[in-house]
């Protein structure tokens, strides 16, 4: 099974949200956040189970499985984030 079918929420908002048209929802971490919850106002705690459960999946590959997932899209470095630390504050924000 795929990323995308195993975690379809994270799947939708790195490469929607996230993605190379990013600026279209925001310019910072917290507008784009803001977008995605009030566009999905019942998808959000999916969202949150989704990152408790991936980060659960990859307790010692986090950085290399988020690459592989969705790197092609985002990468929380460019953010000033390590990868745990994005997923920190995607739950914070969407909580």
């Amino acid at each position: 099974m795929s990323s995308s079918e195993r975690y379809p929420e994270m799947d939708h908002l790195f490469n929607t949200y996230f993605g190379q048209d990013f600026d279209l929802f925001g310019e910072t971490v917290l507008e784009i956040v803001a977008c995605y919850k009030k566009d999905c106002p019942y998808d959000y705690e999916n969202l949150v189970r989704e990152i408790d459960s991936f980060r659960s999946e990859h307790p010692n590959d986090l950085d290399s499985a988020f690459e592989k997932d969705y790197g092609h899209d985002f990468d929380p470095v460019l953010w000033g984030y390590t990868t745990a630390s994005f997923l920190e504050e995607l739950k914070r924000l969407l909580k």
